[in-house]
């Protein structure tokens, strides 16, 4: 069992095994995950639709922000739920957890998922970048937040 093993840093020895592919795999959690919320964001469309009929239209105008409040309780619920991961990164047996091994809150999942499309709409290049020269693969909201994805 190999050990990350430095002092420097302000949170806990994690198993190196746990980070082997991470990256891959959050990358292709995120694309399952990105076809979950839509198919949630259409069977929301419809619901608001027709509350949109019963209201005379005032429903409707849940349509401005029908995804992102969509995907935001998707990732609230998901992973800050107790298997601490969206369905997508439960088929690639990913995790998250606070960089001193706690369970991650709802809040702090659904502020991780708003960073995450802040950063992703500006800064997309960077982000990677960022994943690729951090010890523990991780993003800039991990970073931010303090997480880490880890496999399972």
């Amino acid at each position: 069992m190999t050990t990350e093993t430095t002092t420097d840093q302000p949170y806990r020895e994690i198993d190196i095994s746990r980070l082997s592919e991470v990256r891959r795999r959050r990358i292709l959690a995120f694309f399952v995950d990105y076809l979950i919320v839509g198919a949630l964001s259409v069977a929301a469309g419809i619901v608001v639709f027709f509350a949109g009929i019963i209201t005379f239209g005032a429903a409707w105008l849940v349509y401005l922000v029908l995804v992102p409040l969509v995907a935001i309780a998707y990732i609230g619920l998901t992973m800050g739920g107790p298997k601490q991961a969206t369905l997508g990164m439960q088929m690639f047996s990913l995790m998250i957890e606070s960089d001193d091994g706690r369970p991650v809150d709802g809040m702090t999942a659904m502020m991780h998922g708003i960073i995450f499309w802040a950063a992703h709409i500006a800064l997309t290049p960077f982000m990677l970048l960022v994943s690729m020269f951090s010890t523990r693969k991780r993003l800039i909201q991990d970073i931010l937040l303090g997480t880490v994805i880890l496999r399972v």
